[in-house]
């Protein structure tokens, strides 16, 4: 049961009364009559128990695009209901305007909708659905709180999208207009030209040129079909804040551009979240289907407080390859990570498979970098450029193991990853 504002004016009324007959008769028989009068109310008030609710609530959204959840209400309780009805979500789910006044006749049925913008990925879940209902006096309101389940998945926000036209544009180019001159091992034959100047001589093709009067070259074009498998390392480095969002949100994005690049190309891309053991993954799904594969299955993955075991990771990834594939490790170049997880376990991986590391770098290292006001930015200056500095000797060790490093900005590593895939497709190193 709850009181409204009411019932406390009606009580403070009796103040006005007991002044002008001060006799403590009058002070318990007002009392009296505020009970009566609310419980009246109470016993007159429609049962909220006997409403009844369905939730309707889309099955997936993007981060930071708005949603709704609407609640259909259907009046059973012979009463007319007069409700204040309040939807709860989670906090990230971020509902707002979820309190709805209802006045509904008995045996009819009303729509009442929260308009919802979450603010993190994952599955955002519904709280009871809490029914205030308000007897004919106002006085006072039975309430309760129903079990009305609902579920939202946040997927990634994949703002980079933006970023997939120019690509597509660039690997158009690749595919069919600028055939490579130089035959690579991830290249297949494509057609015979006229030599120009600043042709590879290395492309000649002789027996041609000896069965024409004009010496012609060879061109060929990248193979499709490869294998390109991403393994998103969901260790305790993933979880490190880099500006507004962990560091996993930015790999997120960028696994989402190359995905949706390499399909575009024609090649098969898997997807493998890994930390001590597999948080996610994603095989066999290509064309218009991968995209939202990939998405739904990120969306509920958060970084594990655990170090990532790398020589498993290593070993779960070889043994879903049987084929010379581009194996791309979002990760971090945290030194002390690296060199005693990372390292070790790369060589065998890097022998069989062109590797890629893409690491997230944080931006306010950068700042304090250049930061020389006080004594103590010196010493944070003093700090970062250490930082900086190992991990540039870490990105060396990878390099001389044959691996490639992207290391970027939060809002460059998508872009960057896009454009060294399109090179080593362009190389034919793939």
């Amino acid at each position: 049961m709850a009181i409204t504002w009411r019932a406390v004016a009606v009580t403070a009324l009796g103040v006005v009364v007991v002044l002008v007959l001060p006799v403590p008769i009058v002070v318990v028989g007002w009392a009296v009559l505020v009970v009566a009068l609310v419980a009246l109310d109470v016993a007159l008030a429609a049962s909220p128990r006997r409403v009844e609710i369905t939730r309707s609530v889309p099955v997936s959204v993007r981060l930071t695009e708005a949603s709704r959840s609407t609640l259909l209400l259907t009046n059973r309780s012979g009463r007319r209901l007069r409700a204040l009805v309040r939807d709860a979500w989670q906090p990230s789910a971020g509902a707002t305007g979820n309190r709805h006044r209802v006045d509904l006749p008995d045996g009819e049925s009303r729509r009442v909708v929260t308009a919802l913008l979450p603010t993190r990925r994952g599955d955002r879940l519904a709280d009871k659905v809490t029914i205030r209902s308000v007897g004919p006096l106002g006085l006072a309101a039975r309430q309760v709180s129903l079990e009305v389940p609902g579920r939202l998945r946040v997927l990634p926000e994949f703002a980079s999208r933006r970023h997939l036209p120019s690509r597509l544009a660039r690997l158009r180019e690749l595919d069919g207009r600028t055939a490579v001159q130089v035959r690579g091992a991830g290249t297949e034959f494509d057609s015979l030209r006229e030599y120009v100047i600043g042709d590879d001589v290395r492309s000649i093709d002789w027996r041609a040129t000896a069965r024409r009067s004009e010496v012609v070259v060879r061109t060929w074009r990248p193979e499709r079909d490869r294998r390109v498998m991403i393994v998103l390392d969901t260790s305790r480095t993933s979880a490190a804040r880099i500006g507004d969002l962990p560091r996993i949100d930015a790999s997120m994005e960028a696994a989402l551009l190359l995905s949706a690049l390499a399909a575009r190309a024609g090649d098969r891309v898997d997807l493998l979240a890994y930390d001590r053991r597999v948080r996610a993954q994603v095989a066999g799904t290509g064309g218009p289907r991968l995209l939202p594969a990939l998405a739904d299955a990120l969306a509920p993955v958060d970084p594990a407080l655990v170090e990532a075991d790398w020589p498993s990771a290593v070993a779960a990834v070889q043994q879903r390859l049987s084929q010379r594939a581009l194996v791309v490790l979002l990760t971090s170049l945290e030194p002390a990570a690296v060199e005693t997880g990372l390292l070790p376990s790369i060589a065998p991986l890097a022998k069989d498979h062109t590797v890629v590391v893409a690491s997230v770098a944080d931006p306010e290292v950068a700042q304090l970098r250049s930061a020389r006001g006080t004594t103590a930015e010196v010493f944070d200056a003093a700090a970062a450029e250490r930082t900086e500095l190992e991990r540039a000797a870490v990105t060396i060790r990878l390099r001389q193991r044959g691996v490639e490093v992207v290391d970027a900005l939060p809002d460059d590593l998508a872009p960057r990853l896009a454009d060294t895939y399109l090179a080593l497709k362009a190389a034919g190193r793939l």
